[in-house]
């Protein structure tokens, strides 16, 4: 698909490039050389494995893949029909950790073995993950407002949250750090679980957010044609996007920059 990308660095820059399956986004299009991986179903979320390949996640096809950096593409088939498997982080085990809409968090080791955790509620629909900095998975529940962690052995537990929690990140600070889908804060939670949230300033609707290079966490919202940081402290500051531009997600670059689609 041809989408935006938004770089900040003292200026926020547009570029046009095409993105699939983590594509090099360094320089505009006509200085790029991309490629194209068939796969049997729309990938969705994406992390590099301890293998040293790069794997996603299938969402409608319900499946998990594995493709080399040759470009090799290798599909696994998740136990539950329908699952819908949407997030994907490396664990601390070695493995790949994933949420399914059915209200599962699933793992798969480098050779395509795959177990399922089921939640307390089937209507759960587990979002984002990311390895926590104390080895163990942590996740967001949109549906039932809370977050979950798991550790590598499979035992979950869910905190309430006062919010629609959407994505997590993990914080220099080391806590994690959520979006609110529906509300208007950032909200920090330690690893035992005690949970802060910070008003924005003018940004609702908040969806993907990141840790960046500078230590502070940067987030996004699919309302407002802006982009936020907040510190460790929680002070916000808000930036404005080109009018065109309206943020989807956004990852820190190996440039020390954050880089965003619109």
């Amino acid at each position: 698909m041809l989408v935006n990308i938004l770089k900040r660095a003292a200026t926020i820059r547009q570029l046009s490039v095409l993105v699939f399956l983590g594509a090099a986004l360094a320089a505009p299009l006509q200085a790029q050389s991309f490629t194209q991986f068939p796969t049997s179903g729309d990938p969705n979320g994406i992390a590099v494995g301890p293998d040293g390949n790069i794997w996603f996640t299938e969402r409608n096809a319900g499946k998990i893949g594995r493709i080399t950096l040759s470009g090799a593409v290798t599909e696994f088939s998740v136990p539950t029909p329908a699952s819908e498997p949407t997030s994907i982080a490396r664990g601390s085990d070695g493995n790949l950790w994933f949420t399914e809409n059915a209200g599962k968090i699933g793992r798969i080791t480098t050779a395509g073995g795959i177990t399922e955790f089921p939640l307390a509620q089937s209507s759960s629909t587990p979002s984002s993950i990311v390895a926590g900095p104390d080895g163990n998975l942590w996740f967001t529940e949109f549906a039932n407002g809370k977050i979950g962690r798991i550790t590598t052995a499979g035992a979950v537990t869910e905190f309430q949250t006062p919010s629609d929690p959407a994505s997590i990140a993990v914080g220099s600070d080391g806590n994690l750090w959520f979006t609110e889908r529906l509300g208007n804060h950032v909200d920090r939670i330690t690893t035992a679980g005690a949970i802060t949230q910070f008003p924005t300033l003018t940004m609702s609707r908040l969806v993907s957010i990141t840790g960046g290079a500078d230590g502070n966490l940067w987030f996004l919202s699919d309302s407002d044609n802006k982009i936020g940081r907040i510190t460790t402290a929680g002070a916000v500051s808000e930036f404005n996007l080109p009018s065109a531009a309206r943020g989807q997600s956004l990852t820190a670059g190996p440039d020390g920059n954050i880089w965003s689609t619109g």
